[in-house]
């Protein structure tokens, strides 16, 4: 019985740690990244925590059209599509591929739908939630929200700028608000990749293959 119990407890560990195929993916998958973009990014993956703790700072969705296979992703200018080759540039490291439970994936269809009538809707440099523009998480969370009926899917939290366990601000979020000349929006509602990659109504198949 201990036997039993012992291998259960470690099956999730091994689950993590396939790989999948580019083959494989699906349309509504989706993928996380831990980009490469400096103190920005090292400041947003201190304050949210990934899947078994893993470090994300961007994600996308895949998206099949004319039988070739894009990511959608709200960055550089505007929500584009993107092919997985030039996307999986952003990361040396292993990206996580997630797809919808079973049970919700006939929302698929409706947030691909919705995403495409995104496309060059400005990029979001504010990472203010609903104000006309679109970060990466946020155009995910409003994707499947539209598919669920107008109701929320993933989770909104209020989002914090603050170094762990202090009251400071991260001095490259003063330093880029203050660029942007924007107050920094500390504890407004708001969502990012760790907290989507964790979510309950997602399965975590692996990471992507190498290309």
């Amino acid at each position: 019985m201990k036997r039993i119990l012992y291998i259960l407890l470690l099956l999730p560990m091994f689950l993590s740690a396939q790989t999948v195929s580019v083959k494989d993916l699906k349309d509504g998958d989706l993928i996380f990244q831990d980009m490469d973009c400096g103190p920005l990014c090292d400041a947003i993956e201190a304050v949210t925590e990934g899947y078994k703790g893993a470090d994300f700072s961007h994600m996308g969705m895949v998206v099949h059209r004319n039988d070739t296979l894009y990511i959608m992703e709200a960055a550089g200018k505007a929500v584009r599509l993107n092919t997985l080759e030039k996307f999986s540039k952003n990361t040396a490291k292993p990206m996580l591929v997630a797809r919808l439970k079973k049970k919700h994936q006939n929302l698929v269809p409706q947030a691909i739908a919705f995403s495409i009538k995104q496309l060059g809707v400005p990029y979001d440099p504010e990472y203010v939630y609903s104000n006309g523009a679109y970060y990466c998480s946020e155009l995910i969370y409003d994707a499947f929200m539209f598919a669920n009926g107008g109701k929320p899917f993933f989770t909104l939290y209020p989002m914090t700028y603050k170094q762990p366990g202090t009251s400071d601000f991260f001095p490259a979020w003063v330093e880029y608000y203050k660029a942007i000349n924007k107050p920094i929006p500390e504890g407004q509602p708001g969502c990012n990749p760790g907290g989507i990659s964790t979510s309950n109504k997602i399965d975590v198949l692996g990471n992507l293959s190498k290309l």
